[in-house]
């Protein structure tokens, strides 16, 4: 199994549960699984994390190479599938003229695309002026989960070196 991490999940890690001062074990974990292929995101996730100029935006910039793909020419079939699926729902104008322009679209056509699972904070909302990731990739059949299920189903373990 692969998993393609929204953005969310490591702005959330870095401000709350793994800050990079304290839990450096699994910013070193995901790098890891990032050189092996199982864990990644994608380009536009990397703008929105350099974005903020702080220590994560320099972590992505120095650690995040095999981390943050490019978005391939060869997806139009599943930016199409996506985007049909998004304007054939009763979602706003406005949530889905959003959702095209911002990250959430791209990663979940490159889920679809390559058959990974969208790891991500959000849950399914039936609110008609937002579209969240986990009802796109319900729309598209395309798994999700939250980055503690996938810690979990990966056996991650962040385990303190010496005994104080």
């Amino acid at each position: 199994m692969s998993y393609l991490l929204d953005a969310n999940v490591f702005m959330a890690a870095n401000r709350l549960h793994y800050g990079m001062d304290f839990c450096p074990a699994f910013w070193e974990w995901l790098v890891h699984q990032g050189n092996t292929g199982a864990v990644f995101s994608i380009d536009k996730i990397a703008d929105e994390i350099k974005g903020g100029q702080d220590n994560l935006s320099d972590w992505a910039h120095s650690s995040g190479q095999h981390l943050f793909r490019r978005t391939p020419p060869t997806l139009g079939p599943q930016f199409a599938q996506v985007s049909q699926w998004a304007t054939s729902q009763q979602y706003t104008p406005a949530a889905i003229t959003t959702f095209l322009q911002v990250a959430d679209y791209y990663l979940v056509v490159h889920a679809l695309a390559g058959g990974h699972t969208v790891v991500t904070h959000e849950t399914p909302s039936n609110s008609r002026g937002r579209i969240k990731i986990p009802d796109a990739c319900i729309g598209v059949d395309v798994s999700f989960m939250t980055p503690y299920q996938m810690l979990r189903i990966e056996k991650a373990r962040f385990v303190l070196g010496g005994r104080a």
